[in-house]
């Protein structure tokens, strides 16, 4: 979601989640037939989103000391020309060295989400299989989105002018489909799980009907029990192992250490030791703690829970900082890594079921180590 870009000059992700449905209240009240079309985006086959939550700086160079070309806000998009190591490694910061070129200068690349913008032809109507409904991902850098009604979640925030958006990769439940007055047709969005009431209306070119075949399970013939998760703590990685060999592997982000305040936060850290994959999510809304210490964010697509206090592996588009621990406790990954785990570790679930859990958690699920190298 977006704040208001003279609002706040500097928050963490976190923070900024907390503020940025300030708006809702306000935008409740616009008909909702006046959906805002897409927004033009800059050309390019893939481009970058400021996904920071506050402003972040081009470089003539990639390097921190190089001299500033300028600082863009929140949800700015940028082409993404490339990707180029950093010129004077930083060792504040010594997980990722990564820049994006863009054609205005460089900018750090964990503060940019990749995305691309692939807008689609909306279908008209609810019918045959889609007749109940379906799942759908963000094709676009990012919607606009006009909320039905009001919820508990939405009376806490006030009516001080924010634009609530959906972005790219979120994964999402389509209910209802309707005209608007401009011409577009509209997707109403009523996510299945973890949702407290709240509704939302938005043009449906940003969203791409998911099918069956892309979550058909991975390796169906391999043994549940020959199945092995290796996450690395120390080294942020995730492996997938079939019968001792590896045949995936990922850079991820587990459970930051200190908060942005620099202060040591113990509940934060990604359990060590063995676990097993017990409950899984097409999409889920995650929420936890309080409005002032809390979180809460929706459309998490390929949620893998692994742990039972509510630790799961899953998708990330509020940040590109794999390889850094950064997380309350889950494992962050890539949209595209976290849908491959998902389909690949046991049992399946399909897109007709949505979620799948079962209690005997040793019997048909994946097991899972997590580990930390000491040196």
């Amino acid at each position: 979601m977006k704040t208001k870009v003279n609002s706040i000059p500097s928050l963490s992700r976190r923070d900024f989640l907390k503020l940025a449905g300030l708006g809702l209240g306000t935008l409740a009240l616009n008909p909702i037939n006046q959906v805002l079309p897409l927004p033009e985006f800059p050309e390019g086959d893939l481009l970058a989103r400021n996904c920071t939550g506050g402003k972040v700086t081009i470089r003539s160079a990639p390097d921190v000391n190089s001299s500033i070309v300028k600082e863009v806000y929140e949800d700015t998009v940028l082409s993404w020309l490339r990707e180029v190591p950093a010129i004077n490694p930083d060792y504040n910061n010594p997980f990722n060295q990564r820049w994006v070129e863009t054609p205005e200068g460089y900018v750090y690349s964990p503060n940019l989400q990749p995305v691309r913008n692939m807008p689609n032809t909306p279908m008209s109507g609810l019918s045959g299989e889609y007749a109940g409904g379906f799942w759908a991902e963000v094709t676009v850098p990012y919607v606009n989105l006009i909320m039905e009604g009001n919820s508990e979640w939405a009376s806490r925030l006030t009516n001080d002018g924010y634009t609530p958006r959906f972005y790219y990769s979120q994964v999402l439940w389509i209910d209802q489909i309707k005209a608007g007055d401009g011409g577009q047709t509209l997707y109403r969005i009523n996510e299945r799980y973890g949702n407290p009431g709240d509704l939302f209306w938005a043009d449906g070119a940003a969203f791409r009907p998911i099918a069956e075949e892309e979550v058909a399970p991975l390796s169906p013939d391999v043994a549940p029990d020959e199945k092995i998760i290796k996450i690395d703590v120390t080294r942020q990685t995730l492996g997938c192992y079939e019968s001792g060999r590896e045949v995936f592997f990922c850079r991820v982000s587990t459970g930051a250490l200190f908060n942005y305040l620099g202060e040591r936060v113990d509940i934060w850290e990604t359990p060590l030791g063995e676990h097993s994959t017990h409950h899984k999510y097409v999409s889920l809304r995650m929420a936890a703690g309080t409005l002032e210490t809390g979180y809460e964010e929706p459309g998490v697509g390929w949620t893998t829970f692994i742990v039972g206090s509510g630790v799961a592996i899953h998708s990330v588009h509020w940040h590109n900082d794999f390889g850094k621990p950064r997380s309350h406790g889950c494992i962050n990954c890539r949209p595209q890594d976290a849908k491959w785990i998902f389909r690949w570790t046991t049992p399946a679930c399909s897109l007709a079921q949505g979620e799948v859990g079962w209690t005997d958690w040793k019997s048909g699920s994946t097991h899972v180590i997590v580990t930390e190298r000491k040196y």
